[in-house]
């Protein structure tokens, strides 16, 4: 089964923790898998950013909710004990545990962003994101934004002249670690004139390694495995073994399947979603415009207390 939102682990957390006892959260995430038998898979899977797994991420902020909601209290750095509050809770509460029930507490709408006359004091979180923790909406908005980012940066790439396409892939791959100097790159990629680039260029700064390139950008023509198989080819005229191949569309499952296939060389196939992917990561005709910070408490600093 797939991980249950944040809310269904509330009660269950408030259940584990009943004897009273200080609990470590960490120790607490085993038995609430348990409870819900969920499968490696389940407990393995990441958030998008692939920095933390959604099943803890999910543990660590039903914890910080009943926290809130002052149901348990934090001993020390990732370790919580019920309260007076929350043993009367279990009691009383409902199956499920929802962040609407929790509202009934003052404290609980003060972190939630509500004053005690239920004015808003900054912006709540929509009903609908309730299910996810406050981190998987900061990455899901992310998300969209590059999403939004990526599809607007490859419909100008697609617009621009051959030569801007040729400064972008050279620009790129520079970026990426290949080529050396700018200067090198450019040198070692001509026009084709097919409206795309191709050429030879180092692998690394030393150039102990080289690999052919080539680049189409094509509007809505798929490229097949004709056009691939050719690149492939070109490969040996040029003392290569290894070889990418980027277009601004995208590329059929034959040929895909092509270059899975080959033997004693390698061809990388991007196609122009990855191309806006790799331009939004190594910085290329993108800027940043908004950088936010996500802090913590540092419980180091409280440790003589």
């Amino acid at each position: 089964m797939a991980v249950p939102d944040f809310q269904t682990f509330l009660r269950p957390m408030l259940e584990a923790v009943a004897d009273e006892q200080m609990h470590k959260i960490k120790d607490l995430a085993p038995q609430i898998s348990s409870r819900f038998k969920l499968s490696d898979a389940d407990r393995e899977d990441l958030l998008p950013s692939g920095k933390q797994t959604r099943f803890n991420n999910r543990v660590q902020w039903a914890a910080t909710f009943l926290n809130a909601a002052k149901l348990v209290e934090r001993k020390s750095r990732g370790v919580i004990a019920i309260t007076a509050r929350g043993k009367e809770e279990l009691s009383v509460a409902p199956p499920k545990i929802t962040v609407q029930y929790l509202m009934k507490y003052p404290e609980f709408k003060t972190f939630r962003g509500f004053g005690n006359e239920g004015q808003v004091t900054s912006p709540p979180v929509e009903e609908q994101s309730e299910a996810i923790t406050p981190a998987e909406q900061i990455e899901i908005a992310y998300q969209n934004i590059r999403k939004s980012l990526a599809i607007e940066l490859l419909e100008k790439v697609k617009t621009s002249t051959p030569a801007f396409f040729e400064r972008l892939v050279v620009d790129l791959l520079v970026r990426m670690g290949y080529g050396g100097s700018r200067a090198d790159a450019g040198q070692a990629i001509g026009k084709s004139g097919d409206d795309g680039i191709d050429g030879i260029i180092k692998e690394d700064r030393l150039g102990l390694d080289l690999v052919a390139i080539q680049a189409k950008k094509w509007t809505n023509t798929t490229v097949g495995r004709p056009d691939v198989q050719a690149f492939s080819g070109s490969l040996d005229g040029q003392g290569a073994k290894k070889g990418v191949f980027i277009t601004t569309s995208q590329f059929s499952q034959d040929a895909k399947g092509y270059v899975k296939r080959l033997g004693d060389k390698k061809i990388i196939l991007i196609d122009g979603e990855q191309l806006a992917e790799l331009m939004i990561d190594f910085g290329v005709a993108t800027v940043t415009h908004e950088t936010y910070e996500v802090k913590r408490i540092d419980l180091d600093f409280f440790e003589d207390e």
